[in-house]
């Protein structure tokens, strides 16, 4: 998710812990998102501002 988004994979740890980025899940101890989460996520995110 990082790669698509073009930030740090901090940033994406950060956003999840203050519950702004996109929801995700784990798959034992991986942390991973559905690509049509992350999609719709970024279009909600370039739509409000």
């Amino acid at each position: 998710m990082a790669a698509y988004l073009g930030v740090p994979v901090k940033t994406v740890y950060a956003w999840r812990s203050r519950g702004r980025g996109p929801k995700g899940f784990r798959i034992g101890k991986h942390l991973r998102w559905r690509v049509a989460t992350v999609f719709e996520w970024s279009l909600d995110q370039e739509r409000n501002q």
